[in-house]
This record gives C-alpha cells, structure tokens and sequence, in this order.
C-alpha cells in the first residue's frame, strides 16, 4: 500500500458506483481531519521513492502535479528532502553507461538526452558528464 493524493483519491472515488450518493469531498474533508489523507506526507514518500529509482526533481515535480499537488507543496518538499540531486545524476549515468567518462560529442549527447529523460535538469546532467 502507498499513500495517495486528494485528486488521486477523488478520482477513484468518482469511479466507484456509490459515488453519486455521496459527497465526495466532504469524505475527503473528513479523512484529513482523521490525517487517513495527508497529501504532505504522499508528497514526501513519493519524492523519496521515486529518487530512490533514479528520477531527477523535473520529472518528479511533473508527476506531482498531474495528481493535484500544488507547485508550492512541490518547492517545500523537494528542499525538505535533502537528496543529492547532482549525485543522482552521476550515479544513474554510471550504473548506465559505466564509470568511463563519454570523450565524443555522439556519446555525450546520448548520455546527456539519457538523464534528461530522467527528470534531471542541465547543470545536474552536465556535472555528471563531466
């Protein structure tokens, strides 16, 4: 089990038969009044797993606000979680290509696209390149 955001709890919810006797953002008012839901803390797991699986902060911030956690929410928790970003960079770029540095324009641009792709921004990739 995993914690979940309001919108991603909504749209379950919505998909369910009962939901149109119910009041659906009274239960969601409800279960974080319980703390059941708390979208802090699903924003702090979900940064922590997801950097734990090699995604970069752009990536992660976007998958963020596709399940309605705001920019705000966003900025607090990714400086809250104290991850080596640049040593991420580095340590996806290794485990992927090797310890080898990339010496030719062909190959650093694959290297480089690669973390992109991973959800790093140009500063990080290009400290790992380098």
């Amino acid at each position: 089990m995993r914690e979940h955001s309001r919108l991603e709890i909504k749209n379950k919810l919505k998909k369910k038969d009962f939901s149109e006797n119910v009041d659906i953002e009274v239960l969601l008012d409800e279960l974080e009044n319980n703390n059941y839901l708390n979208e802090e803390r699903f924003t702090e797991s979900f940064i922590r797993y997801r950097s734990s699986r090699g995604q970069g902060p752009i990536k992660i911030s976007s998958e963020l606000s596709v399940r309605g956690i705001t920019q705000v929410q966003i900025s607090n928790a990714m400086q809250n979680a104290e991850i080596d970003w640049y040593g991420g960079a580095s340590e996806q770029r290794e485990k992927k290509f090797g310890l080898q540095l990339p010496l030719e324009f062909k190959e650093k641009s694959r290297q480089m696209r690669f973390l992109m792709g991973r959800g790093f921004n140009h500063d990080m990739v290009n400290k790992a390149i380098r």
